[in-house]
């Protein structure tokens, strides 16, 4: 509850509430909402959403009234009236949140249901106009319902009039001519809408924009009278929908709003109004930065949308080739982020050329896209006669003085503490060294550098500081780095540890920043070596599977190499004491070819671990998943009824092969079954977040990790060696039976990969960490899994304590070693990293607390700093000792 809410006085003493019915337009009348939450004590959005109430959303479920991201989305949105449902919940939260009598909220109602029927165009009534898409669609019924529900605007007729159609074909319903919902459509709607709302959360750190501008030539907004005008952030949606071909490409300094534009723009086109079963193109932003040079664009397209939003690779293929998809790349500078003196940027150029051949759906027009730029790159990309054909040009404005002082006094109003510092800030701006203080300050992020500072403590005087007689331009440079060097230290202030021990020291926070800065230009200079970079290594992508060179890149591999070696003996040790079937006195000895071929496969099997370990990039795969436990556990049972008859088959063909020398018909039925039940039901309890998502094929699995499936088919060979060896099996005997286990694995080694890999459903948000965290789990199922099969193998020559202690070592250490490589790599690297003092021990912790504190932020499922400008700052920080990356 903010300050005002403490302070807000009651009944006869508080005036009356703001009149609506002077509201002479939408924007009048939206900005009057805006006063009376003012006036109401600015309640929280959490506050308003509780006072407001409920509603009945179209299929009967009850939903929020007033969700936060609808409010906040409706306050901003000047040129569409809210409907009368959100007004009234709005006002009623309002009211009620400062004690307003409650006999007397009716008589208030009437009065704002009347200033908004007095704006309300005959054909744009409530009971016609059709709603819009949501903008905060969300994975479950309930939220899908509160979407439908809540957050409805009623555009102008003549901005319906003028929205061109986005034309692509779409299958119709059956005799009513209307277009049935694409369900990958409808799936990537909602994904692009929740990331995207994430991004701007984390960019913003709030619902404050500054007022953000644009136009066609570079330089500071043009002046205006007052409200927003065509060329604001507000209206970016509808400037896009205009242009044809709808080809635009945004310039701007660092800084000065590119991504958040970026972001506004994807929002707005989602939420645009549009009659249900018109169809549209989907905006979806993407890192141009993860573009490999050479690559065509079309299947990199399709590849993302199934990487980042989970369609399957058919539907996202699909879309791509109907042109349902709107590219809009943001960050075409990143591709190059340090050329070489008097060289050009080669990958942003290549870029563009496929952007330039990327047609419509005709084929004979320059094809719908969006690239964002920053200001110098883009003058030596013209340099090189390299640009977006087609597209409209538009530069975002800097700052002018009076959009500064505007913010400033919104986010510090009078009363507030900070209000002096704001006239401070005024002061300087029109002080002799004005233009130099308005040069720092000109862009968005400047902006937030010195709010920041200064709500920690710091005296804008000296922030701002600057000679008069000095270059103007000179002075903004040295303004710029105290306001950098300030920002560390004032989010670390702001933003105190919770929990997990003592609050991190300004100090620290800035030597872990500095090295994964400089982790970050590494892999910037490795990404343009490696033919095919792994998804991830770019200048700007903080992946954590990605962070164990921090470690020192030759010294992790080597000790990850050694663990998995070791991990690997342990495991085969395990097997070879819980089967019993050879001595190692035996060994003295000539082996003989059973022996041999036993220690062929056991051998074979360690050398493959050891080179998986040595891999360069081991990957972290498995999917984003939060999956009903009740679907968890149908799936689990569903897949033990399944596994029962074909485990008790599997047994009775081994008590054949065996010719029942080792064991009878019951042992081979209830040992079939208990393996059949427990593999069944691992894999069905995996395989529930399968259902509707994308899916491998077993040709798919095959390719994508053709030598770890060798590994399982060595060891299912081993498992079915010990009792083909124990019944002294013929020749015959043994090839087949060793056939048909290493098949086996095989087989259920693909049906792991596909029950794990890919997207759910059931997933909306993806946190950087997940697929790292689900590899140990993965990778211990297998193991686990596989230890079953060893148990019901080693009880047949030993007794249980013995048989379940050297399975349970043998699958524990078997997937660690096999399954959760990249967990093992990135674990190891942390930990040598974390000794060195160059990480904290604690790193994820460390990261999601730098992104409360607005010094890193979270971008699909990557981190990246809060802004560039930050990121190079610190990279060019002086270095804190040398760097171990590529030495011991």
């Amino acid at each position: 509850m903010g300050a005002g809410q403490d302070g807000a006085v009651t009944g006869a003493d508080r005036p009356r509430p703001p009149d609506p019915g002077a509201a002479g337009s939408v924007a009048d009348f939206v900005e009057a909402l805006a006063r009376l939450r003012r006036w109401a004590g600015e309640p929280s959005l959490s506050r308003l959403r509780s006072l407001g109430g409920q509603v009945a959303a179209s299929d009967g479920s009850l939903v929020d009234a007033l969700p936060k991201s609808t409010t906040s989305h409706v306050l901003r949105q000047h040129d569409r009236l809210p409907r009368w449902e959100f007004v009234r919940a709005f006002v009623t939260a309002c009211l009620r949140s400062c004690e307003y009598p409650e006999e007397s909220i009716a008589g208030e109602l009437e009065r704002w249901r009347a200033a908004r029927a007095a704006l309300t165009a005959p054909d744009t009534s409530d009971a016609t106009a059709p709603a819009p898409p949501h903008a905060e669609a969300a994975a479950s019924a309930s939220l899908q319902a509160e979407a439908s529900a809540s957050l409805q605007a009623e555009a102008p007729a003549s901005h319906q009039a003028q929205a061109p159609a986005r034309p692509w074909p779409g299958p119709t319903a059956e005799g009513t001519g209307r277009r049935d919902p694409d369900p990958a459509i409808e799936l990537l709607v909602r994904r692009v809408v929740r990331e995207e709302d994430r991004a701007r959360k984390g960019l913003l750190g709030g619902y404050d924009i500054a007022p953000v501008s644009f136009g066609p030539q570079p330089g500071p907004a043009p002046d205006r009278d007052s409200g927003p005008g065509p060329d604001d952030l507000q209206a970016i949606g509808r400037f896009f929908d205009a242009l044809h071909p709808q080809r635009l490409l945004v310039v701007g300094e660092s800084g000065a709003g590119k991504t958040v534009l970026a972001i506004e723009l994807v929002l707005q086109l989602l939420e645009d109004r549009q009659p249900p079963d018109e169809p549209r193109m989907v905006p979806v932003r993407l890192n141009a930065a993860r573009w490999t040079l050479g690559r065509p664009f079309e299947p990199w397209l399709a590849e993302q949308l199934t990487q980042d939003f989970g369609l399957a690779s058919e539907d996202a293929r699909r879309l791509v080739r109907d042109r349902r998809v709107l590219p809009v790349m943001d960050g075409l500078d990143e591709l190059d982020p340090e050329p070489r003196p008097g060289g050009t940027p080669r990958r942003a150029i290549g870029l563009l050329q496929e952007l330039n051949r990327y047609s419509d759906l005709s084929g004979r027009r320059p094809g719908a896209a969006v690239v964002t730029c920053r200001a110098d790159r883009h003058a030596e990309l013209r340099q090189a006669g390299a640009g977006l054909d087609n597209a409209a040009l538009i530069h975002l404005h800097d700052l002018t003085v009076d959009q500064i002082a505007a913010y400033l006094g919104d986010r510090w109003p009078d009363g507030h503490p900070r209000a002096r510092h704001r006239d401070t800030v005024r002061a300087a701006l029109s002080g002799p060294a004005g233009k130099a203080v308005h040069t720092a300050l000109a862009t968005p992020w400047r902006l937030l550098l010195t709010v920041t500072a200064v709500e920690s403590g710091a005296d804008p005087a000296e922030l701002l500081r600057a000679d008069p007689a000095a270059d103007p331009h000179d002075g903004a440079d040295r303004i710029a780095r105290r306001l950098l060097e300030a920002y560390v230290p004032a989010a670390t202030r702001l933003t105190p540890r919770a929990a997990h021990g003592t609050p991190y020291r300004p100090e620290q926070v800035r030597s872990w920043l500095v090295h994964l800065a400089d982790h970050l230009r590494w892999q910037a200079a490795r990404t343009t070596e490696e033919e095919r970079p792994p998804p991830g290594l770019t200048a700007i992508d903080l992946v954590p599977h990605l962070l164990w060179p921090v470690g020192g890149r030759r010294l992790v591999r080597v000790l990850h190499g050694g663990c998995c070696v070791l991990l690997a003996i342990t495991a085969m040790l395990a097997f070879w004491t819980g089967s019993a079937i050879d001595d190692l006195g035996d060994l003295h000895r000539e082996p003989g070819p059973e022996q041999t071929l036993t220690l062929a496969l056991m051998a074979s099997w360690v050398g493959i671990a050891a080179g998986l370990s040595l891999s360069s990039w081991p990957a972290a795969a498995g999917g984003r998943t939060n999956v009903p436990a009740r679907r968890r556990l149908t799936g689990a049972l569903l897949g033990a009824l399944a596994g029962v008859p074909v485990g008790v088959l599997g047994g009775l063909s081994g008590l054949a092969m065996t010719e029942g020398r080792i064991f009878g018909p019951g042992f081979a039925v209830v040992a079939g079954g208990t393996g059949g039940l427990t593999l069944g039901a691992v894999i069905g309890l995996t395989a529930a977040g399968r259902i509707g998502a994308e899916r491998m094929t077993a040709s798919e699995a095959i390719r994508a990790e053709p030598v770890t499936l060798l590994g399982f088919g060595l060891c299912g060979a081993l498992t079915g060696l010990a009792p083909l060896r124990l019944a002294h099996a013929g020749p015959v005997a043994l090839v087949a039976g060793l056939s048909a286990a290493f098949v086996l694995a095989v087989a259920l080694g693909v049906a792991f990969k596909i029950a794990t890999g890919g997207w759910s459903m059931d997933a909306e948000l993806a946190h950087p960490r997940e697929a790292l965290h689900r590899n140990p789990t993965i990778g211990l199922a297998f193991g686990l899994t596989g230890g079953v099969a060893a148990f019901l193998v080693f009880v047949m020559n030993q007794d249980v304590p013995v048989s379940l202690a050297c399975a349970l070592i043998g699958g524990v250490t078997f997937g660690l070693a096999f399954g959760a490589v990249a967990w093992t790599r990135t674990m190891i690297g942390l930990a040598v990293a974390a000794t060195r003092g160059l990480l904290p021990l604690r790193l994820w912790t460390f990261l999601d607390w730098a992104c409360e504190a607005r010094l890193l932020r979270v971008s699909g499922a990557t981190y990246q700093f809060r802004h560039r400008e930050l990121q190079d700052f610190l990279t060019s920080a002086p270095p804190l000792g040398p760097s171990p990356r590529d030495g011991a």
